[in-house]
């Protein structure tokens, strides 16, 4: 994980290679090694996260984005995630609900994240 500064905000970047994350632990222990950076965001490759992640009949997104969300730490979700939004209609709302908002954000690339910020 690294720190960056993308367009005057502190971004935490966490690595793509890593263990597939689904869990509300998953997202505590994030939060965890980003605290005392003082971030505006917490950007994650979007294939760190399991699959099961993108279902969410699984009620894992909500139980993830509930740890960033009771924190008050956005989460920026980054990379293509085309096929899991074509899968599912419930995704697609449910990622276009999260761009309008402040706490979570699905972007192509740290440029549109930037943009963002």
């Amino acid at each position: 994980m690294t720190l960056q500064i993308l367009n005057g905000a502190r971004v935490w970047l966490c690595d793509a290679e890593g263990p597939r994350l689904s869990t509300g632990r998953d997202a505590t222990d994030i939060i965890g090694d980003a605290y005392g950076a003082d971030v505006a965001v917490i950007a994650l490759p979007a294939s760190r996260l399991a699959d099961e992640v993108f279902d969410l009949s699984t009620r894992l997104a909500g139980e993830f984005v509930q740890k960033f969300v009771n924190y008050g730490v956005p989460l920026a979700i980054v990379g293509d995630v085309s096929a899991h939004l074509a899968a599912s209609t419930a995704l697609r709302d449910f990622a276009r609900e999260s761009n309008r908002g402040r706490h979570l954000w699905f972007v192509e690339d740290l440029d549109a994240l930037a943009a963002r910020l």
